[in-house]
This record gives C-alpha cells, structure tokens and sequence, in this order.
C-alpha cells in the first residue's frame, strides 16, 4: 500500500469514527498503556471482591503466629500481632483506590467550574482566580496535604479531603489554559454570533473539548493521590488502625525492617505497582487523545 493511500484510509478512517473510537485504537496500539489498564482493573476487581479474596479476617490476631514468613498458611506472612498480611494488603486495596478517586473527584468538582471561569470570563476575574491559584502552587502538593490533614483530623476520610483539595489548583490552571485556547476559535465565535449566552456556550461547546486533557491529568493525579494517601497514613493522618492502609502498614514495618521484610515488601510492591500503572495509562492516554497523533 502506497503512502498516498495509506494516508486516505487513514483520512476515511476518521471520518467514519469518533474521537474517542480513535483515542481507543492508538490506545489498543500502545503496549505500556494497556498494561497499566489490566492492572489498574485488577486492582479494582480486588477491591470490590476483596470479602472473597481475602482468606483471612485483616483485622483477626493470631499470638501463636507473630511476624511469620510466608507460608503456605499465610502467602504474603504475617505483620506484629499475627494478622494475615495477604488479607490487610487486599483490602488495603479499598483505601487507596478510594483516596485516588474520591479527591481527584474533588479537585475536578472544584477546580473545572472555577477554573472555566477564569478562562471564559477573563479580566478581574481571571486575574483574582490567577493569583490565588499561584498561591496555592507555591506550596508543595504534599505539604499542603499533610497540613489539611492535620488541620481537619486523622481519618481516611479527612485525608480525602485534604489531598481533593490541594490537588484543586492543578486542575484549575489546566482548565483555564484549555479555555484559553478553546475560547478563539471560529465555531465559538459562531455560537456567539447566533445568540447562544455565555453559560452555554461555555457548557456546551466549550467544556466538552476540554474533556480529553482533564481525563489524562485525572489519570496521573490518581497515582499521585495514592501516594499522597500512603504518605498521610505512613504520618498517621489517613486511615486509622486497625483498619488496612498500606501506608499505616508501612509505618508499622519499618520497625522489623530487619527479621520481617515482607512487612514492608508486599505494601510497598502494591502501592508500586498501582501508581506505575495509573502512571503508564495515563501516558498513554496523553498519546491515544492527541488529535495530532496519527
């Protein structure tokens, strides 16, 4: 097949199917993005049937079973107080996911509205929005969180919050550089010039052409906010004890680093494996929804 014709099917291609048809099949071509989307699914899958994956109780204490190293009884070993590190890594895999989505939820629920309207609006506006966002940015993600956290209390829930909405910021500046760029170009000035008010244009033509970059930071925030969760409740201030966290089950390994590794190994392998994932889908979701790849 010639280029020329290569080229034309390619062409027709497009036409035949929408955007996100396409972002599927550069999707489907890219290797390390399909990976990360089977391990993120497995991950889920394992939260939501972590009651059925789990052998064991994660909260159940065994004093004839301290610290001891896998086995056939216990395949991940057990923590300090001879509770089943398997079943407290699976359903671990509940606090992190939720940490992820939920405040990345948050910081698209506070951060989109806000930050189309300083694109969209433009003028004091844009500039009083502008500088607080710059504000915010000037203090570290994580520093930020941590200080929310501890302002609101230690629960997974307050931690939730805290990193929703010191991820906010990102999201607002995206938003309103996306506007930016959308706002100018012919068909809003169209739907300007038949009549359409500013509150629909800004929701109907503007917003859904933004969507694409906000799924791909939405994607890289969530492994970022996984981290964030592990790091909050490694401090104390995410999920409380006895509840499973791998972050909190890091905390308490680091004291038996030495005579009970895989305390610290298969928390760690997770959290890992689950931020790389979301890391490499997120990639690769840059790639698939850029129009201007081929």
């Amino acid at each position: 097949m010639s280029a020329a014709t290569a080229a034309t099917a390619a062409h027709e291609d497009a036409h035949e199917a929408g955007p996100w048809q396409l972002g599927w099949r550069r999707l489907k071509r890219r290797r390390g993005a399909l990976l990360g989307l089977i391990v993120v699914l497995l991950f889920i899958a394992m939260a939501l049937f972590a009651p059925w994956i789990a052998s064991q109780d994660p909260i159940a204490t065994d004093w004839g079973a301290i610290r001891k190293a896998p086995s056939a009884a216990h395949w991940f070993g057990t923590d300090e107080i001879g509770r089943d590190m398997l079943s407290r890594v699976v359903w671990g895999t509940r606090a992190s996911l939720a940490a992820g989505v939920v405040s990345v939820s948050i910081s698209l629920l506070l951060g989109v509205p806000i930050g189309l309207a300083a694109g969209f609006l433009g003028g004091f506006t844009d500039g009083l929005i502008s500088r607080i966002t710059d504000a915010f940015l000037a203090c570290p993600f994580l520093i930020l969180a941590i200080a929310l956290a501890a302002f609101l209390g230690p629960s997974l829930t307050n931690a939730m919050i805290a990193i929703g909405v010191s991820a906010t910021p990102i999201f607002v500046r995206l938003t309103r550089a996306q506007v930016l760029n959308i706002k100018v170009e012919d068909y809003i000035e169209a739907a300007r010039a038949v009549g359409n008010p500013p509150l629909r244009i800004a929701l109907r033509h503007v917003l859904p052409n933004i969507t694409a970059p906000l799924m791909v930071q939405a994607t890289l925030a969530i492994a970022s906010a996984v981290i964030a969760e592990a790091s909050l409740s490694f401090l104390g201030l995410g999920q409380q004890p006895p509840a499973p966290s791998w972050g909190s089950m890091l905390n308490t390994a680091k004291n038996f680093i030495d005579n009970a590794p895989w305390m610290a190994i298969w928390p760690g392998l997770a959290i890992f494996a689950l931020v790389l994932s979301f890391n490499l889908l997120g990639d690769g979701l840059r790639d698939a929804l850029d129009p201007r790849q081929q």
